[in-house]
């Protein structure tokens, strides 16, 4: 028997036996949903909103009513556009987006200040949505499996920028912004088309660089601190004075010092830093000097 598909404008019948629990949560995940249930934003102390693979096709303006929302999770539905009213939720802290329909991100994107992480892979988008260059705090930014070719000069003005994801886009030559982005501790561009790389010593901070299922025949030039996913990596880091890494554990061991920052960059819950491509997450498990 399928499950059930819910009324339009009530909420589920469990609904409230989940927010008597006081953690003002909302899991309608895996439920048939063409629309949010109008009730829902009715919720105005409602922080975590979780409506993966539903089936949503759209959300209404009235969602700009969950003003204490912290996470909101609208992975693998049908999504083609957001409303302005998604906008304008102040405490936004992380908003999952992937595998939906998407082409661009509205104008007004950029109000969402609070934003620290964005998981968007898996849809349409040929562009940069350049409101994301507003988002000076964002700090985990996952965008792989799009149509992405460039990069903006402007995307240095992400200086909150730790993790990015670009991994199954259609870069043909390494986007010369990224040489600026001093702070990134990962970046992942698995799946594209590059035949080369710079000299990637200006990424200061970098820890963990993948550059796998490109036609490259060899390594960028690194700091000897950065763990490599790609051609001849293996090779590349057996000639560093440092042991070879060890095997990477069966959970995602820690990469930062700041609990809250490793957490915002691997995708803050188990299911959702799986959703990264494996190669990725095992080399940010595996890399030396990353572990506890």
């Amino acid at each position: 028997m399928g499950i059930a598909e819910s009324t339009p404008d009530e909420l589920p019948s469990d609904a409230e036996e989940q927010l008597r629990s006081g953690d003002q949560q909302l899991e309608l995940s895996g439920r048939r949903l063409r629309r949010l249930p109008s009730a829902v934003c009715a919720l105005s102390r409602l922080q975590k909103l979780y409506v993966s693979g539903t089936g949503l096709r759209e959300l209404p303006e009235e969602i700009e009513e969950l003003r204490e929302l912290r996470i909101l999770a609208l992975d693998f539905n049908k999504l083609e556009r957001l409303p302005d009213g998604l906008c304008r939720l102040p405490r936004l802290t992380r908003l999952y987006l992937g595998g939906n329909r998407l082409l661009a991100l509205p104008a007004d994107f950029a109000q969402l200040q609070s934003l620290r992480c964005l998981w968007i892979e898996g849809n349409f988008l040929r562009r940069f949505p350049r409101p994301l260059l507003r988002l000076v705090a964002l700090q985990s930014l996952q965008m792989g499996d799009n149509r992405l070719r460039a990069l903006p000069a402007e995307l240095p003005r992400m200086t909150g920028l730790r993790g990015l994801w670009l991994y199954g886009n259609r870069f043909e030559e390494f986007p010369p912004a990224l040489l600026r982005m001093g702070r990134l501790h990962i970046l992942d561009l698995d799946r594209n088309r590059l035949g080369g790389f710079p000299d990637l010593h200006p990424l200061r901070a970098l820890r963990v660089f993948s550059y796998d299922h490109n036609p490259v025949t060899g390594p960028p030039r690194v700091a000897d601190t950065v763990f490599l996913v790609g051609e001849g990596a293996v090779e590349r880091m057996a000639e560093r004075d440092e042991p070879t890494p060890r095997p990477p554990p069966r959970r995602p061991a820690r990469a930062f010092e700041d609990e809250e920052e490793e957490d915002l960059l691997i995708g803050g819950a188990g299911s959702r830093a799986l959703g990264a491509p494996g190669v990725s997450l095992r080399a940010l498990e595996a890399a030396p000097g990353l572990g506890t």
